[in-house]
């Protein structure tokens, strides 16, 4: 079969060597300017943009490149240096189909270009990118309703508990990561993240089919109430200021709020939203509680939800390598339950 075609276009060839390097593990890469010619690339699998969307000549070379290939769902990496909300919003508008900061390290890239290309269908690869677009679709309904004050239509997400499930059995829960460090929304990231964590943690430990797909359901849904966060605290870079930190504070309690609103029944998923954020120590919130209170899979759950937090890529962030946040999970002895951390990093440790 023949190598696949890339192309990296930039506007600053010296610092996108080490991009380019990484891009010729995935296929043959040429690196190319804004003025190149794209009609002459008919068999192009893949595009990486390290452009500054601000100029002209990146808009007009990223539309070019958009018309050319219409119709052919040509994936676009699109490299930002200002990764805000209104940047975003332009790149997807030029045809990008994932975007990333511009410190993303080079193989993060190349893998999320991978991701894209379509791969066969029963390839690990697809699997995981099939089961993250359908787990994605699934917290973007569920989301919306919530932010319009809407009922929320739990039996919708019945449809992205199996995806996610197969695609961190059958693909890997690393090619899960990868694939969703690549999403341009953070809460759904975070999301997306946790349940993919939660998936790894159930098959690990052993939990029968239907316990499986009750953990991953409570934890894809557990930041629903984020959805009445305020924008500008929510998408803060940054630290909050402890003014925020209560509003953050209050996403839990919504969350429950909003799925006993729209007719939420199973006491697992609604305890798992309203509890992820307790303390064996009592020093959690929002209710305080401690010790025996907080059932066993809001315990499984918390460890997936900080393991989270700590290694998913923000602007202002790098990600936290695994023995590191794994270490910062062991110090929270007293606050988590030191046995099930320990088994939680062995199931991380067996997807590596």
């Amino acid at each position: 079969m023949p190598e696949r075609a890339l192309v990296l276009v930039t506007d600053r060839p010296d610092r996108s060597a080490a991009v380019g390097a990484a891009l010729r593990a995935v296929g043959s890469c040429e690196v190319v300017g804004t003025d190149e010619a794209w009609t002459a690339r008919g068999s192009l699998a893949g595009v990486v943009s390290d452009l500054t969307l601000s100029r002209p000549e990146a808009v007009q070379c990223l539309r070019a490149l958009e018309t050319r290939f219409k119709g052919r769902n040509l994936p676009v990496v699109c490299l930002l240096r200002n990764a805000t909300p209104d940047s975003l919003r332009h790149a997807k508008t030029l045809g990008a189909t994932v975007c990333l900061p511009a410190y993303a390290p080079p193989e993060a890239v190349a893998a999320a270009l991978a991701n894209q290309i379509d791969l066969a269908p029963s390839s690990p690869a697809r699997v995981v990118s099939q089961g993250v677009a359908r787990a994605g679709e699934v917290l973007t309904s569920l989301m919306a309703e919530a932010r319009s004050g809407q009922p929320v239509r739990m039996g919708t997400v019945e449809a992205g508990l199996a995806p996610i499930l197969a695609a961190v059995q059958d693909g890997g829960l690393a090619r899960w990561l990868d694939t969703v460090w690549t999403h341009d929304d953070a809460t759904y990231q975070h999301c997306l993240l946790v349940a993919g964590l939660a998936a790894q943690f159930a098959l690990h430990l052993g939990f029968k089919q239907g316990d499986q797909q009750r953990f991953v359901r409570a934890a894809l849904v557990h930041d629903v109430g984020k959805a009445r966060i305020p924008l500008a605290i929510l998408n803060k870079p940054g630290r909050l200021d402890p003014d925020e930190l209560t509003v953050m504070r209050t996403h839990a309690a919504l969350g429950y709020d909003i799925l006993r609103e729209g007719g939420e029944c199973d006491a697992l998923t609604l305890t798992a939203v309203r509890h992820h954020h307790e303390m064996l120590d009592g020093s959690g919130y929002p209710d305080g509680l401690s010790g025996d209170a907080i059932s066993d899979v809001v315990r499984l759950l918390t460890i997936c939800d900080i393991y989270a937090a700590l290694t998913e890529r923000r602007p202002y962030k790098a990600p936290m390598a695994m023995p590191d946040a794994m270490a910062i999970l062991a110090a929270m002895e007293g606050k988590l339950e030191a046995r099930l951390v320990q088994s939680f990093g062995e199931a991380v440790a067996a997807a590596r």
